[in-house]
């Protein structure tokens, strides 16, 4: 596959940013490269196309279909390899990595703050300022967690609508802007 000026900038900088999110930045890459390849790779040609080892390819392809960013097709009768294609949708692919950052790194610190807070309030020489600090942690991370389930719910499109809304729905309730 032949990269553009484009294709390869992009391409180039996701794999920065994704060192920066801690992925692999060849993880990163491929999935780049399969997001705006127009049809499914082999695990070859990605190789050639990013001048990558044949085994980080694929190991790379394991780790983005455990995540569910790519999945794996044939195209033709008896063509035995496997073609990979990214999920295209920008909105699918943003819930999936949330949902797995919310389930590696939130859900964890929501179970250890449940343990403290129970553990502090029945602790007599933990200081009370200590006690809240771990209660408004925990508040604040439940309430949030509970409006992004509720968000989760709504069809896509409604989401968006709600989302473009931004500022006028602070301006609706009147809220003003920080600066």
């Amino acid at each position: 596959m032949r990269l553009t000026n484009a294709m390869e900038r992009f391409i180039l900088h996701w794999g920065e940013m994704g060192a920066r999110w801690g992925v692999n930045r060849s993880v990163a890459q491929i999935h780049a490269l399969l997001y705006l390849s127009p049809k499914p790779l082999n695990a070859e040609e990605i190789a050639d196309t990013l001048v990558l080892a044949r085994s980080n390819v694929s190991t790379s392809l394991k780790e983005l279909q455990s995540i569910g960013l790519i999945k794996v097709t044939h195209l033709e009768v008896g063509d035995r390899r496997d073609y990979f294609e990214a999920i295209k949708d920008v909105q699918e692919m943003f819930n999936i990595v949330v949902e797995g950052r919310r389930k590696r790194e939130v859900d964890p610190t929501l179970s250890l703050l449940r343990d403290l807070s129970i553990e502090a309030d029945a602790d007599t020489e933990t200081d009370p300022e200590v006690k809240k600090r771990i209660a408004d942690m925990l508040d604040f991370l439940e309430v949030m967690t509970h409006w992004y389930d509720q968000l989760r719910k709504l069809p896509n499109s409604t989401l968006m609508q709600l989302v473009r809304l931004g500022d006028s729905v602070v301006k609706m309730l009147g809220f003003s802007k920080k600066s």
